[in-house]
């Protein structure tokens, strides 16, 4: 049996959107053992994904830190990989490339670049266009690479929701990686109330917080959901947006989760990016696209969300 391995490092959004292509590749390779490498906080999740046979972890230490690096080369080399599948595309993984698995075939942004096209040009073309290139010059089949299929990581939260709401939901995310601050809507506040004075016969307005954005979700009028006081683990956070009436989001992983579920709802953008450019609009999953998310109005995503809810 050969093998195979796949190097997606995360984020949660990324990690959501490379699902199809996971199930391509294995799709394509059904008698070869598919090795998937990613980081922590993703092992008990894709452990569970039927499209990969084994995770192995990648703490992604530093460049610098040789023990490290040596002992990630000498597990990897154990597997004697046939095929490599690159799609973090990253600059530690192009390293992984030249130093850590030199002799396997490779496929990667690189690869998937015509004669003379730059990949600063490429990069600029949409993210699930640029991952189904990339496989196709692979010689992959790609039938669900734009189109991730999540069922398998829904569970059975009942027991935890009970405790919370007992009836429709609209679930917000208005949170965002510290680092990334110029993608936080900050009117969330105000709409909650907004929400709650329109919809309160209704819905229960939800929060699912990350393990950092709890206390921040105490500032909140809303009902913040939790797992014995602990954050969701990411395929209970699923489950939640599954049976969830609609969703509004700021343009974080939560978000791509809702895209690739097909889920009613709305995505803020900034400048930091387009909406095309990260492959999240479906045909009920709108995004919202200004120049500055500190002008976006209230207002505007409340007529936004009667549109769909009325």
């Amino acid at each position: 049996m050969q093998n195979i391995l796949i190097i997606k490092h995360g984020s949660l959004g990324d990690l959501i959107q490379a699902n199809g292509a996971m199930e391509d590749i294995k799709k394509s390779n059904l008698t070869s053992h598919v090795v998937l490498l990613t980081s922590v906080p993703y092992f008990d999740l894709m452990n569970q994904c039927p499209y990969i046979d084994e995770v192995l972890v990648d703490k992604r230490e530093p460049r610098w830190n040789l023990f490290y690096l040596y002992k990630l080369k000498k597990k990897l080399s154990s597997f004697n990989f046939v095929r490599i599948f690159d799609l973090q595309n990253s600059s530690r993984t192009e390293f992984y490339r030249n130093h850590l698995l030199r002799k396997s075939e490779w496929s990667s942004t690189v690869t998937a670049l015509e004669p003379g096209q730059k990949k600063s040009d490429f990069d600029k073309e949409p993210v699930l266009e640029r991952m189904e290139i990339q496989l196709k010059k692979s010689r992959i089949k790609t039938i669900n690479v734009k189109k991730s299929n999540l069922n398998w990581a829904v569970v059975n939260i009942r027991n935890i929701t009970k405790n919370y709401f007992n009836r429709k939901y609209i679930l917000i995310f208005p949170f965002c990686s510290p680092k990334l601050k110029n993608k936080k809507w900050p009117y969330f506040h105000i709409l909650i109330s907004q929400l709650k004075s329109k919809y309160h016969n209704k819905y229960d307005i939800v929060l699912a917080p990350g393990p950092n954005e709890i206390e921040e979700a105490k500032l909140l009028n809303a009902c913040t959901v939790l797992d014995e006081g602990k954050s969701l683990k990411i395929n209970q956070l699923i489950s939640l947006i599954k049976d969830a009436s609609f969703i509004i989001a700021n343009d974080t992983g939560p978000a791509h989760i809702c895209s690739h579920m097909n889920k009613a709802g709305l995505v803020l953008f900034g400048s930091h990016t387009s909406p095309r450019k990260v492959s999240i609009e479906t045909e009920k999953f709108k995004p919202i696209s200004v120049n500055d998310l500190n002008l976006l109005k209230t207002d505007i995503v409340m007529e936004s969300i009667k549109k769909i809810l009325n």
